[in-house]
């Protein structure tokens, strides 16, 4: 039987280790940061009805540009940060939004090239830069998960990366970056410069958006995402915000017709039920606050959160109390720093399962 060291694989990949979280049958699974609000009756149908409507015509290629989504979006961004003057040309979409960050690296990153990066953050970003055959480099946070704004430039300075990658809020640690921070990476990055903001619509009260920025920023780009705050996990639609030279240079590197008309049919179809969808993320937040708060009483060190998701430690063997909560009938995320683990906010129901479930291994 053939084994993956008898093909011709390239040598960069050799040894690497495919990306995914546990895939188990739990009562109650945290561990994947997704909304745990399914749609309503309202949007289901909404949903079948669009794609009912383009079913008829399949034999057909889709939208190439998909712009009445991107139109969609571009209101949504705008209604989001009221003054980002967003239009169809700032905008720009793909299956997921880690389509969208290989899209970018294949545009601005490539052999020769490097991206940087400060991890603790989303795994994902040094592994399609590898993939992509660009050099990562690891510029690290601080001891409290932030990142010093001297620091990153010192770190900027030094590696000259062509592709800078900020997340706020951080996955997995939650932690949001002022504006400052960005700023300064901005101001020094020879390259391009991409904020993530998958769990934008989680932060708290006051956080402003990397958004506000793009004027007079081409070199900026926004990442966001519909598979938490709009509970569409399943539909794989990332977006972007950037200056349209942006879009114009990942036109270069896209798949033909990369987005179904059923995609982009749904998409547009949630876009419209944003407000019904958005109405869990208060939900969300006050449980996210108050699991925060119940952490620390019960004596663990918690890192801020502007997510749906809360990181908390510290455990010599964080392996004994993830193992403990899974046979408990509890999935949380055994990632991040050494002696932390990731637990997502799900319904009050499953919060209270994992407060008694992590209570009866401490």
């Amino acid at each position: 039987m053939t084994s993956l060291s008898d093909l011709p694989l390239r040598d960069d990949l050799r040894g690497k280790e495919p990306y995914g979280a546990p895939q188990l049958d739990v009562p109650v699974a945290l561990n994947t940061n997704e909304n745990p609000y399914g749609p309503s009756e309202r949007l289901v149908k909404a949903i079948g009805e669009a794609a009912a409507e383009v079913a008829a015509g399949l034999n057909r290629y889709p939208d190439r540009d998909a712009t009445a989504l991107r139109e969609d979006l571009a209101a949504y961004l705008n209604a989001d940060t009221p003054g980002a003057g967003l239009t169809v040309r700032n905008v720009w979409a793909a299956n997921g939004s880690n389509e969208i960050i290989q899209q970018i690296l294949q545009a601005f990153g490539g052999p020769g090239r490097t991206a940087l990066g400060f991890e603790p953050s989303y795994s994902m970003h040094p592994i399609i830069t590898r993939v992509t055959a660009t050099a990562w480099v690891n510029a690290h946070r601080d001891a409290d998960f932030g990142i010093d704004p001297e620091a990153a430039v010192a770190a900027i300075e030094r590696h000259r990366p062509d592709v800078v990658f900020l997340t706020s809020p951080n996955n997995p640690t939650g932690t949001a970056l002022p504006p400052r921070v960005i700023e300064a990476v901005l101001a020094a990055a020879p390259g391009m410069v991409v904020v993530d903001e998958a769990y934008a619509e989680f932060r708290r009260e006051g956080t402003p958006s990397a958004l506000t920025l793009l004027p007079g920023n081409p070199r900026l780009i926004v990442t966001r995402t519909m598979s938490k705050a709009f509970a569409m996990a399943g539909t794989r639609l990332g977006y972007l915000a950037a200056d349209p030279a942006v879009i114009d240079a990942l036109l270069l590197v896209r798949l033909p017709y990369h987005l179904s008309a059923v995609t982009q049919a749904v998409a547009r179809a949630a876009v419209a039920h944003g407000d019904e969808l958005l109405a869990t993320v208060g939900l969300l937040r006050r449980e996210r606050d108050a699991l925060v708060a119940w952490l620390r009483r019960e004596g663990l060190t918690v890192a801020d959160s502007d997510a749906n998701f809360v990181l908390f430690g510290t455990f010599p063997d964080r392996r004994r109390i993830w193992q403990g909560l899974l046979d408990r009938g509890v999935l949380i995320r055994e990632v991040g720093p050494p002696e932390w683990l990731r637990v997502s906010v799900g319904t009050p129901e499953e919060m209270a399962a994992f407060r008694t479930a992590l209570k009866e291994i401490l």
